[in-house]
């Protein structure tokens, strides 16, 4: 069955493709949440129009990210947390210890999502830690963790 999406959908396309999807998918899914309709010989001109909105918004959105990398570059964010001798934190940093760290040491508001971690920090000390800000778009933070008092 062919559909127009509406919303991006992770795994079959983007707002304003047309894309030939299982019937049952459309008809549990797609369609019932509005998240596509089917895709009908008139629709072509709805889906251009969705396209140059979708690619207006994103370079919006890129423009915007670039300026959040530029203004995080090189930073250095400090984070106090508990430790324990040897310098082990009682529990760990992750990524939305690290994105609040961002907003109030620069202020920039991050989403946890964007933040790269490959495991929590469970230690005292410096660690890079990347931020994936848009497609193609990232920076690296140097994340400080120092012994709250």
């Amino acid at each position: 069955m062919k559909v127009l999406l509406r919303d991006d959908v992770a795994g079959v396309g983007r707002r304003g493709d047309i894309v030939k999807v299982a019937g049952g998918f459309a008809r549990n899914y797609l369609l019932p949440e509005g998240r596509a309709i089917v895709a009908t010989e008139g629709v072509e001109g709805q889906a251009e129009q969705m396209r140059r909105g979708r690619d207006l918004r994103e370079a919006k959105d890129r423009g915007a990210a670039e300026a959040q990398a530029t203004l995080l570059a090189g930073a250095i964010i400090p984070i106090a947390a508990r430790a324990g001798g040897g310098g082990r934190l009682f529990g760990s940093i992750g990524p939305a210890d690290v994105a609040d760290a961002i907003r109030a040491a620069k202020g920039v508001e991050i989403d946890r999502k964007h933040i790269v971690l490959t495991d929590h920090i469970k230690e005292l000390g410096s660690y890079d830690v990347t931020v994936d800000l848009f497609t193609g778009v990232a920076t690296v933070v140097t994340v400080e963790v120092t012994a709250a008092s």
